[in-house]
């Protein structure tokens, strides 16, 4: 059974950074395309970047453009969510997912997520 478990979120101040941790168990990341979504409370699920299984980078959310990116290490079974320039409005639960092998805003497979809080 596929597993994702993300780590990595807390707590953090307005314009901190925090890299977030996607593993899994049972399931070869590299094989496929991994992406990066969070959901506020009251809000809309949000797709926010999506690294395909040989390294390209799709953006799916101008709010984070510039400030996230998106990385994987194949070799450890990883992929990560570098955010940087933190604000307030990106307090959310952060989990990643697979839909296939290709970049889409589908999320079929994913963690239970990590929540980051960003205090101003």
């Amino acid at each position: 059974q596929v597993q994702f478990v993300e780590s990595g979120g807390g707590l953090v101040q307005s314009g901190g950074s925090l890299r977030l941790s996607c593993a899994a168990s049972a399931f070869a990341l590299n094989y496929y395309a991994i992406g990066w979504f969070r959901q506020a409370p009251g809000k809309e699920r949000e797709g926010l970047l999506c690294i395909s299984s040989s390294g390209d980078i799709t953006d799916y959310a101008d709010s984070v453009k510039g400030r996230f990116t998106i990385l994987r290490d194949n070799a450890k079974n990883m992929v990560y969510l570098q955010m940087n320039s933190l604000k307030p409005e990106d307090t959310a639960v952060y989990y990643c997912a697979t839909g296939g092998i290709l970049c889409s805003l589908r999320d079929d497979y994913r963690g239970q997520g990590t929540q980051v809080t960003v205090s101003s």
